[in-house]
């Protein structure tokens, strides 16, 4: 606690001493430029994006004084005042809420009273934590069960739990998995609540008091990982938006123990259910003999928090033009710490019990500063882009992309505006020549990006992307990742996504996955500041050139049916 709170009052004289040089003095291309050439100015300008400075800011937003930076978290806020400090410095004009460079998000914190959270079965009184885990949102139930199968609803799939089924005031048990031949993919195609509903969405939809889940190998593995984080840091959730989408039902997940006592003497065993979770035959729905009696009291108890996207304009050249952006943004957040040893939140590859902080320097750190560096770069240019540069760093991201997502749906310029959106996650690792490592066999190597998105809904911009590349540095893009049927889903798993659904084209830049991804091993000494350099300047240059046109890139196609929901 003293450490950080030293960092703290240390943040303003760190403000000053790393980057003081490039605040203060014009850059490479900087206010002394003379091209008068679009080209010219953004290559003059991306001069002014150095490795030295990368590697400078990297270090503090990445070290362990930031605790990994989880939303939310003080190490979080301290990144969140140090871009802001540096943004006002160089005179970028702050675009969040108020006047200030901060957009607000209300967060609700759930936590779990164990002492007071009760489960009975048949008079039997079962223990938190051993016999069941919670969703931390205070309800009782007590009411005749009825086994409803995985409990979805696919209408594309002809999937439906409840055909036939009454469920009214009464409690419902779900299998904790995807229906038989489904995958993650499925339930994004349709639109939520319409075309297809989740287990308690659904339930509660269809006049259920509660919902009982048996759980699947995953979330059986995940047990004592669920319980600690419930019992420490609780369930957070976005207000504004958990308002909007989520059930509240009562809900339960039973250990193996429970569940067997619940279907003891019942039409299908528990051990039978399980069976089907595990490419078994599915289990029909019946309900349970109406003299077993299960009867529970979750009490929850809610804290208000809050958390921010951090956002700024450095505003365009032309008067008629200066009033739509080009944004680009990377999510300042990470995974936060674990706890020592095999009880980390993701264990580390080398067995060190030691190192429990989750720097994200990578991931994605390397973004970050990578969107700090081109917001002072383009600061001290001498020559602006016609149209103005939105600058996003995104909180949450490691949540469920909660920045972007609340950013796009309550943004603070109008969202029509945006004509293109430029996202930075993971830039910083490269693959050495003759590792053999299979967790690095993706890894892009040094002169090596893999980019996402860039044709699926504008054809000018994916041309305009390749275009700037080969007449520059020209780095070896990677398209592999570029397909809506990719298996790892890269599209849908950062903030891009989220400005894509609104019909905003996007371009999304990323090194691959490698040994540290989601480790204590994610840090600023493993980075290759060289290769850092060149992807930024590309990326720069490309987004300059984009708020440059004369006319906001056409959008010529709508996302493949994969990629929207």
């Amino acid at each position: 606690m003293r450490r950080f709170l030293v960092v703290c009052l240390l943040l303003s004289a760190l403000v000053a001493q790393l980057p003081a040089g490039y605040a203060q003095q014009p850059r490479r291309g900087g206010k002394g430029a003379t091209a008068t050439a679009a080209a010219s100015s953004s290559r003059s300008v991306a001069e002014g994006i150095t490795a030295e400075q990368l590697r400078e800011y990297l270090y503090f937003v990445a070290s362990d004084e930031m605790e990994g930076r989880d939303t939310p978290s003080r190490g979080l806020n301290t990144v969140a005042k140090f871009i802001a400090t540096l943004l006002a410095r160089w005179g970028v004009k702050p675009a969040g809420d108020d006047g200030t460079y901060f957009q607000k998000i209300a967060l609700r914190r759930a936590r779990l009273d164990p002492a007071q959270t009760r489960v009975e079965l048949n008079g039997q009184s079962y223990t938190y934590g051993d016999d069941f885990l919670a969703v931390p949102r205070s309800g009782t139930a007590s009411a005749p069960l009825v086994f409803v199968g995985h409990g979805w609803l696919m209408k594309k799939k002809n999937v439906d739990a409840y055909q036939g089924l009454d469920v009214r005031n009464k409690i419902v048990v779900v299998a904790g998995n995807l229906p038989k031949g489904l995958t993650p993919n499925d339930p994004s195609n349709g639109q939520r609540g319409v075309d297809w509903m989740e287990p308690t969405e659904y339930a509660q939809k269809m006049g259920a008091l509660a919902l009982v889940e048996v759980p699947d190998f995953q979330t059986l593995a995940a047990w004592d990982r669920i319980r600690r984080n419930q019992q420490a840091g609780g369930v957070v959730t976005v207000t504004r938006l958990q308002e909007q989408e989520d059930a509240q039902l009562p809900q339960l997940v039973l250990s193996p123990r429970l569940a067997a006592f619940l279907f003891q003497g019942e039409k299908h065993s528990a051990n039978e259910i399980s069976q089907s979770m595990s490419g078994g035959e599915p289990v029909a729905p019946f309900e349970l003999n109406p003299a077993k009696k299960l009867s529970f009291n979750i009490s929850g108890q809610d804290e208000s928090l809050s958390t921010q996207n951090v956002v700024g304009i450095i505003e365009g050249s032309d008067p008629n033009l200066k009033n739509e952006y080009v944004a680009v943004g990377a999510h300042y957040d990470h995974v936060g710490t674990g706890q020592p040893g095999s009880g980390s939140r993701f264990p580390s590859r080398d067995g060190s019990k030691n190192d429990i902080i989750w720097n994200g320097a990578d991931d994605d750190g390397s973004g970050t500063v990578s969107v700090l560096s081109m917001a002072e770069a383009l600061s001290h240019a001498s020559r602006r882009p016609k149209r103005s540069v939105l600058f996003v760093w995104h909180c949450g991201e490691e949540k469920d992309l909660w920045g972007s997502d609340y950013f796009t749906r309550f943004p603070t310029v109008p969202l029509q505006s945006i004509t293109a959106q430029f996202n930075i996650d993971m830039i910083g690792r490269s693959k050495k020549e003759g590792d053999t490592n299979p967790a690095n066999k993706s890894l892009s190597g040094p002169n090596e990006i893999y980019v996402i998105g860039s044709k699926m809904m504008s054809t000018e911009l994916g041309e305009l992307s390749e275009r700037i590349n080969q007449s520059y540095l020209n780095l070896s893009f990677n398209y592999t990742y570029d397909d809506p049927k990719d298996p790892n889903r890269f599209f849908f798993r950062s903030d891009h996504y989220n400005y894509a659904a609104h019909g905003i084209p996007i371009i999304f830049y990323f090194d691959g996955v490698h040994e540290d991804y989601h480790r204590p091993g994610d840090e600023p000494q493993k980075i290759d500041y060289d290769k850092m350099q060149r992807v930024a300047r590309t990326i720069f240059i490309t987004l300059y050139e984009t708020a440059d046109l004369k006319t906001r890139p056409v959008v010529d196609k709508k996302l493949p049916s994969e990629l929207t929901n």
